[in-house]
């Protein structure tokens, strides 16, 4: 029987799970409206539906299923799975005992990490992190996440928590972020930002259907407010880019979210803004979109999980 994980990939928008087998191959892709609204329970409740679909699928099909691994948003204990914090775009998520529910739901083991890690596990094991031993991950979405990726594996930090790129302060007093802080990096590169500065600067919601992709389409006919504001967000974002550089000095920095599909319209300015104000010896830092989209968090999650299946995956590996 063909061995596989589940793995899935728990946004505040969106819940994206892929069938996976060990060299990556998704057998089958789904996606889940979050509903984070709802509350716990009611979420909770779609986690237990997405693993019985899992589970009645791999019976279907002769599929061996073996672990499940879980990007989540908030801040998460490696090796107990706990969520010790969630913004509000998580209501009740906070001190869930993420791990320990879905291994009574699935009577499998679960590798639990955040959403930002497991995405930037996927880039290291089959996208553009392949050719650095050491580089950042940092996603530009609803808010901004990030992780420190060496020889394959996140760096946690002390407690588990390293990677709070989002809620780095930038300006000091600036635009109130839902943690409860001001000015965080999040509150300027993420497309939630950009959308903000968009309605600053005069952009009708009806001259978006396309959210921020239209944006991007308005400034490549020449519409100057447009063009202003993807300057002055890519401003924004290489301001993140630049301290992160000068802090840790990554081999290459990995962007991912649905925004750098842009290509160049975005990172081309992005790379520019740094090579003309990052210290020198900072300057030719790679900056490189991420290769899975948003197949990155699913194949992340799953590598978790093959990692603690394996013993091999620090503190995910406690089975």
């Amino acid at each position: 029987m063909r061995k596989v994980v589940l793995g899935i990939d728990l946004g505040g928008t969106n819940i994206k799970a892929g069938i996976v087998d060990d060299s990556g191959e998704v057998l089958k892709h789904t996606v889940t409206p979050t509903q984070a609204e709802q509350g716990r329970d009611a979420l909770l409740g779609r986690l237990r539906a997405i693993i019985e679909d899992f589970r009645a699928h791999a019976a279907s099909t002769g599929l061996l299923p073996l672990g499940i691994g879980v990007g989540t948003a908030g801040y998460v204990e490696p090796l107990s799975g706990r969520v010790a914090y969630a913004t509000p775009n998580l209501p009740g998520w906070t001190g869930l005992q993420l791990r320990e529910a879905l291994e009574q739901a699935s009577s499998l083991p679960v590798a639990v990490a955040n959403d930002a890690h497991a995405m930037a596990v996927g880039e290291a094991w089959l996208g553009a992190g392949r050719p650095y031993r050491d580089f950042i991950c940092v996603t530009l979405g609803t808010g901004v996440g990030g992780s420190r990726i060496i020889d394959g594996r996140p760096d946690n930090g002390g407690s588990g928590f390293a990677g709070g790129f989002g809620h780095m302060v930038i300006a000091w007093g600036g635009q109130p972020c839902n943690c409860g802080l001001y000015g965080c990096y999040e509150q300027y590169a993420s497309v939630t930002a950009l959308l903000r500065l968009a309605a600053e600067a005069g952009l009708r919601s009806e001259e978006l259907p396309d959210g921020a992709k239209s944006i991007f389409d308005l400034a490549a006919a020449g519409h100057l407010a447009a063009l202003a504001v993807i300057e002055r967000y890519a401003e924004y974002t290489a301001a993140g880019l630049i301290s992160l550089a000068h802090v840790l000095n990554p081999q290459a920095i990995v962007l991912g979210g649905a925004v750098t599909a842009q290509g160049d319209a975005l990172l081309g300015r992005i790379r520019r803004i740094v090579r003309e104000r990052a210290m020198p010896v900072y300057r030719e830092t790679p900056i490189v979109a991420a290769e899975l989209g948003n197949a990155a968090g699913v194949a992340g999650a799953a590598k978790l999980a093959w990692d603690r299946l394996s013993g091999s995956g620090g503190p995910y590996a406690d089975v």
